[in-house]
Order: structure tokens, then sequence, then C-alpha cells
């Protein structure tokens, strides 16, 4: 539903602020005051051509603002959820449009593109014109308003969970076979990086040992002269470390006995002396068994380089080598069940294939009798809309099946998720001529009854709050008028309506009637839009009965109109 419509500076018009109510809104006024300036300012905020001739003389820009009402379930919502535009209940889409031609739009103050607000369009708005239909005239609309009026929505959403089940069982399925011809090479490459790493049997930190290992080696000679002379120095030779040590911790007993305050430090001396003869007599040991062996090194360095080759293709560490090795044969295992799981997924295919086409086909069968009964009420509907030569066609037919894709054809039409139909509303608006596409309808009176009737037989079935009908009412005389103002007003029950019109039988209909004028002033003409309380209503009932001069006469009908609706 619009709330309102702020409008600043298109064409004529330089501030306005209109307030729409829920029903049945009526805008009137003389030819040129500037009704059409209202539904271009509409059309703008629904993702319409911005051309530099809406910005009003002397403007650098024009703006339109319109404040929605969004359900929290509703599909504008969760639009807006998925691009990340906050919303609360309330959407506010505002158009900016410069005077060089240059456009820009905002969702919740979010900037956005004109293709978001297309996008948005038809579940917000749909005009009806000789110029304008947002979502009707589409022909990538009519299958969901065939499906609301045949009740076929429950079949259509069982059907989209099934096809895509499908889909994913036809994604894999492709994967495997293309897994499965790449197969053996990918086998041949597998195995060898797995042969590759276990002929070398790496375990968890080796890397370190080798390291140290491959160090030792290299230095033996070095590591076997400074430890024996380090052994000497402390313990073996003349005059050693330790020696010196055991004179001065005898002098320090022989004190102690004196004075019992030094006999801690004459312990922490002989410990001294007891671990540095302990560490010589190691240091000895490790000289003793330390000797240069060429052959150990060039195995150690052997293994160490072919480490380090592998490391640096699945490392940097062991820890990522042994799992990468446990990966490899994984994918090994993988592969040699591969034309087991092919198999599978094949059966599966082909029973779910068989489901999804059953349903396919039970959908198609009943939306084809769905559209004989929609074509039969629109037509009558057409014929109380003084179009009663008109013939109705929803044509029900196979969606074209591509060379290629993910989904098998169902009886040489493509499978979608919504089936393997296309829908479209044809009408002949004449007898004699052939029914074409609403789109390709040259008249915009005929065009606009026809979407009435469409939309009056799907009034609780459309997903837009507001319906905008303008020109509805060209070239058709009083009764038929009032036949067409008591449908809009049948719409109006479910839907927000706006209609701009010239015959009183309609305005006389509605709920909250607006009027457009137009006012000279200091050399310039400016357009404003004024809602009018009863009394009001009733002279422009009477000035659009009785022309520019109003009699009593003309009031007394227009009174009459307006108490008709009660």
């Amino acid at each position: 539903m619009l709330h309102s419509l702020t409008i600043d500076n298109v064409v004529l018009i330089e501030h306005q602020v209109l307030e729409l109510g829920s029903g049945f809104n009526v805008l009137t006024g003389e030819t040129g005051a500037g009704k059409s300036m209202v539904v271009e300012s509409i059309a703008l905020v629904l993702g319409g051509r911005a051309q530099p001739q809406v910005v009003r003389s002397g403007a650098r820009e024009a703006e339109v603002a319109a404040l929605f009402e969004v359900e929290p379930s509703s599909r504008v919502a969760a639009k807006l959820e998925a691009a990340g535009v906050p919303c609360d209940g309330e959407l506010v889409v505002r158009r900016v449009v410069q005077a060089e031609g240059r456009s820009r739009a905002f969702l919740n103050g979010k900037i956005a593109t004109a293709a978001q607000l297309a996008d948005l369009a038809p579940d917000l708005c749909d005009i009806a014109s000789q110029h304008e239909s947002v979502s009707l005239t589409d022909p990538g609309t009519h299958l969901e308003y065939l499906d609301a009026f045949g009740k076929l929505d429950v079949l259509r959403q069982a059907l989209s969970e099934k096809v895509e089940a499908l889909g994913a069982v036809v994604r894999e399925l492709t994967r495997v076979r293309e897994a499965e011809r790449d197969r053996a090479e990918r086998e041949d490459f597998l195995a060898f990086q797995l042969k590759e790493i276990e002929e070398l049997d790496p375990s968890l930190g080796e890397e370190g040992e080798l390291e140290s290992e491959r160090a030792r080696l290299r230095h033996a000679s070095k590591l076997q002269l400074q430890t024996q002379g380090a052994a000497d120095r402390l313990y073996e030779g003349d005059d050693t470390v330790c020696d010196q040590l055991a004179r001065v911790s005898a002098d320090l007993e022989a004190a102690a006995a004196i004075d019992q305050t030094l006999a801690p430090l004459a312990r922490t001396v002989d410990s001294a002396h007891s671990e540095l003869a302990d560490a010589a007599r190691a240091l000895s040991r490790y000289a003793s068994a330390i000797e240069s062996n060429e052959g150990r090194l060039a195995e150690v360095d052997d293994r160490w380089f072919r480490l380090q080759k592998l490391l640096r293709k699945h490392g940097p560490s062991t820890h990522e080598l042994l799992a990468h090795r446990d990966e490899v044969k994984k994918q090994l295992e993988q592969l040699a069940g591969a034309s087991q799981l092919r198999e599978e997924l094949e059966a599966t295919r082909a029973a779910a294939l068989a489901a999804v086409a059953a349903e396919a086909r039970t959908l198609s069968r009943k939306r084809r009798d769905a559209a004989a009964n929609l074509a039969d009420a629109i037509g009558k509907e057409l014929a109380g809309l003084g179009m009663g030569r008109a013939r109705v066609v929803v044509d029900v037919s196979a969606v074209p099946a591509p060379h290629s894709g993910d989904l098998p054809a169902v009886d040489g039409a493509r499978l979608t998720q919504s089936g393997i139909d296309r829908v479209e509303f044809l009408i002949a608006p004449n007898k004699g001529e052939d029914p074409r596409p609403l789109r390709k309808i040259a008249s915009g009176g005929e065009l606009s009854r026809a979407l009435l009737a469409l939309k009056r037989v799907l009034a609780e079935k459309g997903p837009a709050g507001l319906y905008v009908f303008d020109e509805v009412d060209a070239g058709v005389s009083g009764a038929i008028a009032e036949v067409i103002g008591r449908a809009i007003a049948d719409v109006a029950r479910y839907r927000q309506v706006l209609c701009i019109t010239h015959l009183p039988q309609i305005a006389a209909l509605c709920d909250h009637h607006f009027v457009v004028g137009k006012t000279e002033t200091k050399g310039r003409t400016t357009s404003t839009v004024k809602r009018l309380t009863d009394q009001e209503r009733i002279e422009e009932i009477a000035r659009m009965i009785g022309g520019v001069k109003v009699g009593e006469a003309a009031r007394r009908a227009a009174v009459e109109l307006i108490d008709a609706k009660k």
C-alpha cells in the first residue's frame, strides 16, 4: 500500500505531498492540469526511465519519494533483505533526476539502482495506462496469476521442491561422471603421490630429528675435539677445575669445623664439584662415542633431501604431509567406488525424474483446465465493460527445451521449478482479429479495460499492493462508465486503487477524491493536487457533469451519483 507520494520539481509540480487512503482513490481535473505527472512520478519510483524533461524548468533536479507499507512476510521484504536494505514495515523509495538527465535511486536511504526498483515494482504497484503496465502485461507474471486463480499454488510448490531435489541429484551425477572420465589419470596421479610418501614413510616430527643428526655427523671431528677438551680441563688432566674445587672444598670444610655458618657454603662448593665431575665424565663418554661416519651421513643427507622435497609439495611440516597422505588414501577409495556411486545416482535420477514428470504433467493438465475457466471469466468481465466482442485466450504452452541444461526435458518441454508450461494472456479486442499479447494492444482505453477485467477476476491473487488505472474510461458511454467504476470499486475491496478519470460516474464511487489544478503566479504555471472535502466533491463532480459553468441541476446530479454509491 502507498501511504504518501512526495513530488518536487516534476514538470509543473513544484512541491506536492499526496497522501492516499486505502480502497478507491480518484484523481480528477481538467485536461492538461497535470494528472499524468502524478502517474509519471509513480512510474519513476518504480524504476521507470528518467528523462531530463521531467525536471521543472529552472530547477536543478526533480525528486519523487514514495512511502510504502511492507508486510514482514511479503516478497518485497524478502527482496529487501536479500539486497541488504533495512526494512521495519515501511519502505521509502526515492528517485532523483538531474536536469542533465542523470538519476539516483534510494531504498530506505541506501543507494540503489533503477534495476532494483524495477525488480520491486511488480510487488508494489501495477500501472495500467496507454503507456505503462508494470506487471500484468509481462508474460512472466501470467503463470503465477493462473496458478493463483486455479488454486494450484500448493501443487506448484510441491513440484518445485521435487525439481530442486532432482537438480541436486543431476548435478552430483554430472560431477561423478566427470570424475569417472578422469579417474584413470587421477588415480595414477594420486597413487604416485601415495607411493612417494609411503616409500619414505616419514614419522611425525622427523624433520627436526634428521636436522639434528645431520648437523652432528657433518661436524663430528669438531664436536669430539671440543667435548674431549672440555672433559680434560674439568676432570681428566693435570690441575683440573675439579682438582681445584676439591682443594677449595677441603679448605671450606676445615673452616666450617671452626665456624658452622660456613657449612652451607662448603656444601655448595662440594655439590658443584660433584656436578662438574659428572658433567666431565658425560662429556668424555660423548667424545668417545662420536665418530665420523661418512656412510651414515650419506644416508641421513639422502633422507633429509627426500623429506624436504615432499615437504615443499605438501608441507610445510610432517604434520601436513601425513594429513595429505591420509587424504590421498581417502580419494583413492572414493575413486574406486565411483562406478557404484554413479549407478546408484543414475537409478535415483530415473526414479526422481519419473515422479517429477508425472507431477509436471498433472499440473500442466490442471493449468489448461483452469486457463479455459479464467479466459471465460475475463471475457465476461470485458463484456460488462463494453468490450463484448473481445475474445480472451489464456495460452498454456510447453517451455521450449534448450539443447543442454542441468535438468532433463519432459515430453520435449524444458523442466523448470514451475513445471513445463509457459502462460500468456492473449486478447482479440474486436471480432475477426487474432488474439494478441496484452502489451501489443494498440488502444490505451482497450488495454486499460482489459487489465481492469484481469484485475477484477484476479483481485485477491495479485502481488501488487497498489493498482493505478489511467485512461480506463477512454471512449466509453455513461452507462459503461458506471459499470467500469463499479468494477474498479470491486477491485478496491482487495487492493488500494488510484484511478485517473474524466467521468463523474467513476469519480462518484471513490473513497478518497483528489483534484489537480493549475495556477499562474509571476508568469510561472504550477500544478497542485488537493484532497476534497465532501462539499468540494459535489462541486467537482458537478463540474465534470456540467462543464465550466456549474448549475444547481449539475449539483443535484452529482449528489445523486454520490448517494447511489451507498
